[in-house]
């Protein structure tokens, strides 16, 4: 057993805890609409077609904001086909997933079930084959009240009262080779500025987020987000992260320490926004929308072009272990450390596309691995981020990230915390020697793991809960009163969870 040391103060704070933080993602993709959150021949779906299952999963999860209709779907989207009477809406081509689109679901019906599903809704802008003219139409539909072409269209499809929807997304990984209406940086900086002007003449309420790079290994990462800024900087809110991680045979190691990566790539994101600040001499400090995150098997994929032509295909339906719960669980941790500049955060999916919520026609909506990590730390992490920096050995020979990796939360109206810790070595258990310099003596009050053993395991039809977290004991108060301190035992590959109350 190896031993590292933390030590966690309350008078040292990064930020609040953004309750954006804890989003996902619904695209026009696979099963995630069509058999996902809408299927009205399903036994447990309402009036409207929704599966009340999802719904009451996703309100289990957490999920706080929703992102909308995509993803690269969006790119190729009419968002008119989507409203109206659907037995007047066409039957399209997507041609960004190779699948057959029905419009039986598009915005009305998304709003409706974002607010069952107590979820802030985020719309994304077609600017791949459209641009600042359609994204203006769109938004006259959503907000304005009425009394014009587009906002009278919308009570004329049954919706009086106007959707108020604020957080809009400016296109989709517009620098992809697979998008389509692909744009260079300068091309898609001058949209995304024009588009971003002309929305706020009609709403200037809405929080606007500009593309960044479709992730951290795309060539132009950096140098496109430094020039998207200088055209869009002073109209935009934020500007969008996405990064997928997986493991192989031969990166254990390194899929393990993908939160190390992730806090690379924000800093690299936010040393780029803060550059482009300078050169603007501007006072703003652009936050960051990590609106696409999450593990997927890439490798398993056969790529769009490889796709037959079908409706809400079975495409990227990922079944999650036990370690991918773990790493999805340090993820989240990352995502926490860096809150005073990333905002938003989508896990992607929501629902069978590498989602933490699997479903079936047949019998009901389960929880994947990875729902767990993001269901208890959206539900605990309250109140202020603390600034935690472990000390102790790396994960192993293969392995240049700290074996152990710490987060935490206090509330500051109650003095709870929430302490988050993941062990990364493949075969060493750990023991965490907390410091707490707080006023007052803390208790534990829950003590949970996730992975640890039976790492390979997974939840599914037949076995939804296999996979969960499960109480521990394996901690001990070192001493009693101000300046307390705990030890904390930590599985190999594991990530744990602690909730502290004062005495």
């Amino acid at each position: 057993m190896f031993t590292s040391t933390a030590t966690i103060d309350p008078d040292f704070t990064i930020a609040a805890v953004p309750p954006r933080l804890f989003g996902s993602f619904v695209e026009h993709m696979g099963r995630c609409v069509y058999g996902g959150i809408y299927e009205p021949d399903h036994p447990a779906a309402d009036a409207d077609g929704l599966r009340t299952d999802v719904l009451k999963l996703v309100k289990e999860l957490g999920v706080s904001v929703v992102r909308y209709p995509g993803g690269n779907f969006v790119s190729g989207y009419r968002w008119e086909d989507g409203v109206g009477p659907r037995e007047q809406r066409p039957v399209t081509l997507d041609t960004a997933w190779r699948s057959i689109e029905p419009n039986t679901f598009g915005l009305n019906e998304f709003m409706a079930w974002s607010r069952q599903a107590d979820a802030e809704p985020m719309l994304a802008v077609n600017l791949g084959t459209r641009g600042v003219e359609e994204a203006c139409n769109l938004l006259e539909y959503a907000n304005f009240p009425g009394g014009t072409r587009y906002s009278d269209l919308r009570v004329a499809h049954g919706v009086r009262e106007p959707h108020d929807i604020r957080l809009w997304c400016l296109g989709n990984e517009m620098d992809g080779h697979w998008q389509i209406g692909q744009k260079t940086a300068t091309e898609y900086g001058r949209l995304a500025a024009e588009t971003a002007k002309a929305m706020r003449r009609i709403d200037p309420r809405v929080e606007l987020v500009a593309c960044g790079s479709s992730n951290e290994r795309m060539p132009t990462f950096g140098s496109w987000e430094a020039e998207v800024l200088d055209h869009c900087y002073d109209y935009v809110d934020y500007i969008s992260l996405h990064a997928y991680f997986e493991q192989t045979p031969q990166n254990r190691a390194q899929f393990l320490a993908s939160a190390s990566t992730m806090d690379r790539f924000i800093e690299g994101v936010v040393a780029t926004c803060d550059h482009i600040a300078a050169k603007k001499r501007s006072p703003r400090r652009l936050k960051l929308s990590f609106d696409e995150w999450n593990l997927w098997y890439e490798s398993r994929f056969a790529g769009q072009d490889n796709l037959e032509w079908a409706q809400a295909p079975r495409l990227i339906e990922d079944e999650y272990t036990a370690e991918d719960a773990v790493v999805v669980g340090s993820l989240l941790m990352s995502l926490l450390r860096h809150s005073d500049r990333v905002a938003i955060a989508c896990l992607a999916q929501l629902v069978n596309v590498i989602a933490p919520i699997r479903t079936e026609p047949d019998t009901d909506a389960w929880r994947q691995t990875i729902f767990h990590p993001f269901a208890l730390t959206a539900r605990h992490a309250r109140g202020e981020v603390l600034r935690v920096d472990p000390v102790g050995p790396t994960a192993g020979p293969h392995s240049d990230a700290p074996a152990v990796d710490v987060a935490a939360t206090r509330d500051p109206e109650t003095g709870a915390m929430t302490v988050f810790a993941v062990n990364r070595h493949e075969t060493e258990p750990g023991l965490l020697e907390l410091k707490l310099h707080t006023d007052e003596p803390l208790r534990v009050v829950e003590h949970v793991v996730l992975g640890g053993d039976d790492l390979l395991a997974t939840n599914s039809k037949r076995l939804p809960d296999r996979v969960g977290p499960r109480s521990s004991t394996d901690h001990t108060a070192t001493h009693a009163g101000t300046g307390s301190g705990l030890s904390i035992g930590l599985p190999p590959v594991s990530w744990s969870l602690l909730r502290l109350d004062p005495h």
